[in-house]
């Protein structure tokens, strides 16, 4: 009989251990392609806060790239609100609210979003990724019908994927294409409309009020990823369903804490019973570690400073209408774009990086946005500006795009 020590009381023989070898020529072969193509890209070493100038590689440039539209990532009272959070109850959350507890800067967060989107509910999620995948499967499945917008973002389409839903195109911004797909789906088949308020890489905003209107039209729901409208659209800062008059007649939506409220995360809002139902039924809200108390408390404070300083949000519009008549009368081809998202349509994604090095040189740094991001043949520089960018650092980017404009030959 063999014992522990083998036979004729020989240890046991132990298997050979080996290393997994992992060819690397796929990944290298992907990287040459992309690189041939003008569409590798690369992480860029920032070594400053986010602001209207930033210290880049050992450079001061001025930034036209942040979604911080208001300029509140620096502000004092949301780095405080963060900091004292961060001090009392630690860096991390230490697993899901529904695990571990949900902690006080959550909780005044969320009541905060119900209040200032006047809804019943919110529920905060730890990026627009996340809440995007998590809520659109729960809001329909197999056997349903998702109609969204041509140019949707990625964690919406991916959100649409994973529903297992039939999931459809219509025409960028097209009712009536919405409208022909509508009317060719059977009778009584739930639907699912989706589309962004703001749209991030052209800057313009769905025309919601068609939209509404066809979803209480043909009994369809609609679900609008507010995350770039937030706290820069309408009067109040609330968004683009407060622009169009809408509130009350969209029951849910979403949005982001990390653009113009310059924190991290992300929330959905509606009735109490939706935010209960996510809760119980939301996997990327369920099964992720919650968001850090410092990101809910800064983002509490971000919207105290909304709805307060009205002022703020004047600026940002001052400055994106110099920086947009600055750019047309140099003639760069914009988009439609009705934001502080001001994108000058280069179409070549060689043509487009080449443009972002050549302003890089003179001091702006504005990446080049390329595909897959956007539709092939519409690369472009996604110029962004924030209240807290001044009128003489407005003038020396103009006085930068135009010089990099003639040396790459697009002026």
């Amino acid at each position: 009989m063999q014992s522990e020590r083998g036979v004729r009381g020989r240890p046991p023989r132990r298997p050979r251990s080996r290393r997994i070898q992992v060819s690397t020529s796929h990944f290298q072969a992907a990287l040459q392609r992309l690189t041939g193509q003008s569409l590798r890209r690369a992480l860029s070493p920032l070594e400053s806060a986010s602001g209207p100038v930033v210290n880049y590689a050992g450079r001061t440039v001025i930034l036209l790239s942040s979604n911080d539209y208001l300029g509140l990532a620096a502000h004092p009272r949301v780095i405080q609100s963060a900091v004292e959070a961060t001090e009392r109850y630690g860096a991390g959350s230490g697993a899901s609210r529904l695990v571990s507890g949900s902690l006080p800067p959550h909780r005044s967060l969320e009541a905060a979003l119900a209040k200032f989107k006047g809804t019943e509910g919110a529920l905060v999620f730890g990026a627009g990724y996340l809440a995007n995948v998590g809520v659109i499967p729960n809001l329909i499945g197999r056997g349903g019908l998702i109609l969204a917008d041509r140019l949707c973002h990625a964690s919406l389409i991916d959100g649409c994927r994973l529903s297992r839903a039939d999931f459809r195109v219509f025409r960028h911004g097209d009712c009536a294409h919405l409208e022909t797909l509508l009317r060719r789906r059977p009778d009584n088949r739930r639907t699912l409309i989706i589309t962004e308020g703001l749209f991030s890489m052209d800057g313009d905003v769905a025309p919601l009020d068609d939209l509404v209107r066809l979803a209480e039209q043909y009994d369809a729901l609609l679900y609008v990823d507010d995350a770039h409208g937030t706290g820069i659209m309408g009067a109040g800062g609330r968004g683009t369903i407060e622009q169009f008059g809408l509130e009350g007649r969209i029951p849910f939506h979403m949005g982001t804490l990390s653009k113009a409220l310059g924190s991290y995360g992300a929330y959905v809002v509606g009735s109490d019973d939706f935010v209960q139902y996510l809760l119980n039924v939301a996997r990327s809200f369920i099964f992720t570690t919650a968001l850090p108390p410092a990101m809910a408390a800064a983002a509490s404070a971000a919207i105290a400073i909304v709805e307060t300083e009205p002022e703020r949000r004047a600026r940002l519009w001052a400055n994106r209408h110099y920086l947009f008549k600055g750019l047309q009368n140099q003639g760069f081809r914009l988009t439609a774009t009705v934001s502080p998202i001001l994108p000058v349509l280069i179409g070549d994604a060689a043509k487009a990086s080449a443009f972002a090095d050549r302003l890089l040189a003179h001091g702006v740094y504005a990446t080049a946005i390329r595909p897959p991001t956007v539709p092939d043949g519409t690369s472009r520089i996604r110029f962004t500006v924030t209240a807290a960018h001044t009128t003489d650092q407005l003038d020396e980017a103009l006085q930068a795009v135009q010089r990099a404009g003639r040396e790459t030959g697009l002026l």
